[in-house]
């Protein structure tokens, strides 16, 4: 059995706990974390180890509260293919996004 971090739960608190704030506030209280990479964390991207631990003193909530364990032989190819896609860096989200519905469709079709 492996672990995985909570990408979504990590997103969803970080946007919480923001609310109105904007991203260069948040990420000037975080330090150490730019703008774009709060971004991208609130659109599910994983963060390195550093901005994880930054965020998480910042929410104050301890690290292992995202850590979740993932089962590789239980998770379908579909879920595969669209968990690499989402932690791609290179594409663009709009691009990312298009091919996860082009996976979708495809496998609706079946």
């Amino acid at each position: 059995m492996e672990t995985t971090l909570n990408s979504e739960l990590l997103a969803g608190m970080l946007k919480s706990k923001r609310g109105a704030k904007g991203l260069r506030t948040t990420a000037e209280e975080i330090g150490g974390v730019s703008a774009p990479t709060l971004s991208r964390i609130e659109q599910g991207k994983l963060p390195d180890v550093d901005t994880f631990i930054k965020i998480c003193k910042w929410l104050e909530i301890p690290t292992d509260t995202f850590v979740k364990e993932y089962n590789p032989a239980h998770t379908s190819n579909k879920d595969l293919v669209v968990a690499h896609l989402r932690a791609e860096r290179e594409l663009p989200v709009e691009t990312i996004n298009t091919l996860i519905n082009m996976i979708d469709i495809a496998y609706n079709n079946k």
